[in-house]
């Protein structure tokens, strides 16, 4: 404490001159005081902690400790040094660049070289020691990115840059002057303290830098200091939403693993606002074996809407994960959301498989039944149903019947005139009442037969053809012997009238009846009009017995009143035949 003692012997020497007895006693008492002084250890002084500085070359700085309680007291209680291999003590002289003035210590027109670690010591009046620290940077100012107190960001629309602490302090200390400046452009009119940037975007990012214009001994310096602007996007805080898991239990086997997803939305870009995570009450899942979390937090384009994820993984369900409550947590800025979810052992598969076959034979067995017997259900619904299927027109026929007699042996004609005359009538109109017109029977005698012909198909329902067994056009057959009018012939005028208003006017439906086999020719003698028929829909092959072609609840006569009219004609007693 040479140092001291130096400037308290100066203090002396100014004293004014006393009587010696006065004067040797003063002078005992100060000795001893800066004795007491001297024997200070540097242990014992108090260690603030370091502050650092980054300043630009040419521009001036004051710095004062935070902590000083008086920043004026006397030059020989404070005295500042530059720490380095050689410690450089500070002068007092205000005509120097660097120099203290009480606690404060002045740079003007700083250099590279003042870069360093400079500490201030201050002895208090009661012998406290305290030891200040300050780290000086100075660069050339070219690169303000490094140069800046931090930066502004928030999605607040209209956005404050103070300017920085140690710049706004020197301002005020010397009553200087605030000007601001965006990256290299002067902002005109801008002289407060805090920059107010409204209805801030990305437009107005950038790098603004205060410059404080202040005087000291009659003389002009300027400090600066500098912020970044980032201009974050609108913030949307909502109440969390649980968006999965959606059902309180989730099917799980014991024995095997399983994932749990727990998902969460919280907002509009609030990623550092949003978190999910599942938790289990009572347990810690950090701790439990074979269960592990993973978090993450998806930002969804260009909407920014944000959605937490929580994946636990469980490597084996164990019967207790059963009694286990799963709760899903979400976690917002202002809100919080959970859901509980629960583990429920998976059914055996085989009650499923065997039922899902069960239905399947059911469905196949219940379809085959329709098919085979689906003339028969429609044939039992029908008088159950009269109005919702019956023809409301004024007909006098419910079926033309057509067949041939030509070209045919005794036998085969025989048989065909037998099936036309007698058993076609006794079952189709005696048992069931529909009214048939045949031809030879229900002729009028003397009448024109062409116009019989067309006012009497026009008077029908149906259409129905009678082909005979073997029917095949060839050579005459010397016992052949017609019964009714050759009229009746395949492509005769009532054939022609009847094809073309069941093929041209499709005013007519056609019923194809087959006696016995078509013989080894087939169809193909017969008209193309025909075979485009019989291509069509394959005509009903009627039984070789007489016994069975006579019963009327056959296989064959129920495939006809299938096809004949819903309502016959002339209305009949149909429990005679069902």
């Amino acid at each position: 404490m040479k140092q001291g003692y130096i400037s308290r012997t100066s203090h002396t020497q100014v004293m004014k001159p006393m009587d010696s007895l006065l004067h040797f006693f003063f002078i005992v008492v100060t000795l001893s005081t800066s004795e007491v002084k001297a024997e200070i250890p540097e242990s014992t002084c108090f260690e603030s902690d370091w502050e650092t500085y980054r300043l630009i070359q040419g521009e001036a700085f004051y710095y004062e400790p935070l902590e000083i309680e008086d920043p004026m007291y006397p030059g020989d209680n404070f005295t500042w040094y530059k720490n380095g291999p050689v410690i450089e003590n500070i002068t007092t002289d205000e005509k120097h660049r660097i120099h203290y003035h009480g606690g404060g210590l002045f740079f003007f027109n700083l250099t590279i070289a003042d870069a360093g670690n400079y500490t201030g010591k201050l002895i208090k009046p009661t012998g406290e020691c305290v030891k200040y620290h300050v780290k000086i940077e100075v660069y050339d100012g070219k690169n303000r990115d490094i140069l800046t107190y931090g930066s502004i960001t928030n999605s607040n629309d209209n956005k404050m840059i103070p300017c920085p602490s140690p710049i706004k302090y020197i301002c005020e200390t010397f009553d200087g002057n605030f000007t601001w400046y965006k990256d290299d452009s002067l902002l005109p009119g801008e002289h407060e303290e805090d920059l107010w940037v409204k209805q801030a975007t990305k437009y107005h990012e950038g790098i603004y830098t205060c410059i404080c214009t202040w005087t000291h001994n009659d003389r002009v310096y300027s400090s600066s200091g500098s912020r970044r602007l980032v201009a974050l996007e609108k913030v949307n805080h909502r109440d969390v939403k649980i968006l999965s898991p959606v059902d309180k239990e989730q099917f799980a086997e014991q024995g095997c693993g399983v994932k749990l997803n727990c998902s969460v939305f919280c907002g509009t870009n609030v990623k550092n606002n949003c978190k999910a995570e599942w938790q289990i009450p009572g347990k810690e899942l950090s701790q439990m074996k074979g269960y592990n979390q993973i978090q993450k937090i998806v930002m969804k384009e260009p909407s920014k809407e944000t959605i937490s994820n929580a994946i636990l993984t469980i490597d084996k369900v164990s019967a207790q994960d059963f009694q286990h409550q799963f709760v899903c947590v979400g976690v917002g800025f202002y809100t919080k959301n959970n859901f509980t979810l629960t583990l429920k052992p998976r059914e055996s598969a085989i009650p499923l498989i065997v039922g899902g076959v069960c239905v399947v034979l059911i469905s196949v067995l219940a379809a085959l039944l329709i098919k085979s017997f689906a003339i028969d259900i429609a044939l039992f619904f029908r008088p159950l149903f009269p109005l919702g299927s019956h023809d409301k027109d004024e007909k006098l026929y419910d079926a033309f019947v057509v067949y041939q007699t030509q070209n045919l042996d005794k036998a085969t004609e025989d048989k065909l005139l037998s099936f036309v005359a007698k058993t076609l009538p006794s079952v189709l109109e005696d048992k069931c009442g529909y009214r048939l017109f045949i031809q030879g029977r229900d002729d009028i005698p003397g009448e024109d037969h062409v116009e019989l012909v067309e006012r009497c198909m026009n008077q029908s329902r149906r259409l129905m053809v009678i082909l005979p067994p073997g029917s095949a056009s060839g050579p005459e057959l010397p016992d052949k012997h017609p019964a009714w009018p050759s009229t009746s012939a395949i492509g005769g005028f009532d054939w022609q009238v009847g094809l073309h208003q069941a093929l041209v006017q499709r005013e007519m439906s056609v019923i194809l009846i087959q006696l016995g086999d078509p013989g080894p020719q087939g169809y193909s003698h017969l008209p193309l009009s025909l075979q485009h028929l019989i291509q069509e829909s394959a005509p009903i092959r009627g039984p070789s017995q007489p016994r069975v072609q006579e019963c009327g609840k056959s296989r064959f006569w129920k495939r006809v009143r299938y096809l004949m009219p819903v309502k016959p004609a002339k209305k009949c007693d149909f429990s005679s035949i069902l």
